[in-house]
């Protein structure tokens, strides 16, 4: 997607146009064809210029573009010039780290990103609502899952998301109503949870209380499980049978929702495979019935600086633009959803290394991955497709979904969002074919 396919390109104006006359000036090469008025191509220009001159130690050019960027970003401008306030935000906190004193009178250059809004599971309900990002991917995989369960007495779901559990009452209430009876469920977490938005002001164990109160009401026989770990190493040492209590009577599925980029993808040293191929590999020997996998349909994990910046700035656009379709400028919901995703922003432009945990792949690359792992994908059922085509319907018009590849794809005026995807263990003797 460019920058200049996209809606709300309302032209920005410049307060000191002079500055960019002087043919010495090297902002005047980087606003080429945008004097007199600045739009999201020109700002997503600027952006690109900061972080090249960043990457190139160029601190005073840094300076002047940031001064620039700080007279026209707004976080309470059009979807652009909120967005850009977030990559200013990002761009100087990277730069402070490298020279403290070149970003100490800059607007956006004291970030708050560290203090983390806590929020009740009331509001988180409300938050996975505003835009259909989260519950596009609970729907389809919830009816994946149901079909995939069909005919089992008893279920147990390893669950790996960013958004407590708020998937699973849907599926309670979906299996209380099976004709033959609801299964018992049983639903393992993991402790450790990527240090992300959304926070809750309850603990793990507080919204497992909940689910099996609620399990209970609707006649669902329930368990809820803590899967012990600190960090990601932790955890993958704990993906085994005999730790996660697996039981033979069981059907097991494992569901990932906006996880595994959190999982290290660099080739562990001596080796040729990541910790994100050993998830996969764990996973594949605890054997499950179905596995989705639920995340954001953007490369994100280029080493490269301003490939980063360019991919990420043309894919977060997308929920700036759909929130100003139906919420005010000044919208307290707004700014608060607006800046997790700022959040989100500062690590993938703001940190290199093993603090830069957010690294997401495209769906074509996921699912390379998968097949090289021992999966296979499988289609989504009709019912699916109608219950998730319902779902879009209760949001903005310009909401909508793609079936290909075995995959359906949340778009946004055309342009992908999230995918969310189904996958089974290769057969065996399709594995060798295989091989």
């Amino acid at each position: 997607m460019k920058a200049e396919l996209r809606g709300n390109s309302t032209t920005i104006p410049i307060q000191n146009p002079n500055l960019f006359n002087n043919p010495q000036n090297s902002l005047t090469g980087a606003l080429k064809g945008c004097i007199g008025s600045l739009d999201g191509a020109c700002l997503e220009k600027l952006l690109l210029h900061c972080a090249n001159a960043l990457e190139n130690n160029d601190v005073t050019l840094a300076q002047q573009v940031m001064w620039v960027l700080n007279n026209l970003a707004s976080s309470n401008g059009d979807p652009n010039q909120r967005l850009t306030s977030w990559f200013l935000r990002a761009l100087i906190s990277r730069a402070s780290r490298v020279c403290p004193t070149a970003t100490n009178n800059y607007l956006y250059g004291s970030s708050n990103l560290d203090q983390r809004r806590l929020m009740s599971v009331t509001e988180l309900a409300g938050y996975v609502d505003l835009i259909p990002w989260h519950r596009f991917g609970y729907c389809a995989s919830n009816s994946a899952i149901y079909k995939a369960i069909e005919g089992h007495t008893k279920v147990h779901i390893l669950d790996f998301s960013i958004t407590h559990c708020m998937q699973w009452p849907t599926l309670i209430d979906a299996i209380a109503k099976r004709p033959e009876g609801p299964p018992s469920l049983r639903i393992s977490v993991p402790c450790w949870r990527p240090s992300v938005p959304p926070f809750l002001n309850v603990s793990s164990e507080e919204v497992g209380l909940r689910l099996a109160n609620f399990a209970k009401f609707r006649d669902v026989p329930f368990e809820f499980h803590m899967i012990e770990d600190l960090n990601y190493d932790m955890l993958l040492s704990q993906l085994s049978p005999s730790t996660l209590q697996l039981r033979d009577d069981e059907a097991l599925v494992v569901n990932c929702q906006n996880w595994l980029r959190y999982m290290p993808d660099e080739q562990i040293k001596g080796s040729s495979i990541s910790s994100r191929d050993i998830f996969l590999d764990r996973v594949k020997d605890l054997n499950p019935c179905i596995m989705t996998v639920v995340d954001e349909d953007s490369d994100l994990g280029n080493s490269s600086l301003k490939s980063r910046l360019a991919t990420c700035f043309n894919y977060l656009w997308i929920p700036f633009d759909a929130l100003e379709t139906f919420l005010p400028k000044d919208s307290r919901q707004r700014l608060d959803y607006e800046a997790d995703i700022g959040h989100k922003i500062e690590n993938i432009i703001g940190f290199e290394g093993f603090q830069r945990i957010e690294r997401l792949e495209c769906c074509n690359k996921f699912s390379q991955r998968m097949e090289n792992s021992g999966f296979m994908s499988v289609p989504f059922c009709e019912e699916t497709i109608k219950e998730v085509k319902s779902l879009l319907d209760e949001h903005a018009s310009g909401w909508g979904m793609k079936n290909e590849d075995d995959m359906l794809v949340l778009t946004w005026k055309g342009h992908n969002s999230v995918y969310a995807t189904a996958w089974v263990l290769v057969p065996p003797q399709m594995d060798m074919r295989i091989e």
